[in-house]
């Protein structure tokens, strides 16, 4: 299966997978990014034998998206966005939802223990 039909069919999969990560680290770091007019805050995890990034990046009109990264056989960086629905919102606690609203907010990334964003 490629990136784009596991995004596409399974990105609650990867929710679940990414969150669990992140929670489990200490500390956690929510990190501030933007590019032109665009400002998110975002949680990744890095699978660095496969060349892949997972994140989370909440933006600043609180719209949340599911971003794949990764190089192919050719070293070609391929990027794939996929903006989260209400089912999947769901799969997100609540502490984790307001952290990363925070950090859109003060344009200035966090860094807290992993319990504290596994608050539903």
């Amino acid at each position: 299966m490629n990136y784009e039909e596991l995004v596409k069919n399974h990105s609650g999969e990867l929710i679940e997978k990414l969150v669990t990560h992140v929670v489990s680290q200490d500390p956690v770091e929510v990190l501030f990014n933007f590019e032109d007019n665009d400002q998110w805050a975002i949680i990744s995890m890095h699978q660095y034998e496969e060349d892949l990034e997972i994140s989370l990046r909440m933006h600043a009109n609180q719209t949340i998206d599911l971003f794949v990264g990764y190089y192919d056989d050719e070293d070609e960086f391929h990027e794939i966005v996929h903006v989260l629905n209400e089912t999947e919102l769901e799969q997100l606690p609540d502490g984790l939802k307001k952290v990363m609203r925070k950090v859109v907010d003060d344009e200035k990334g966090m860094r807290l223990p992993g319990n504290f964003l596994s608050a539903k």
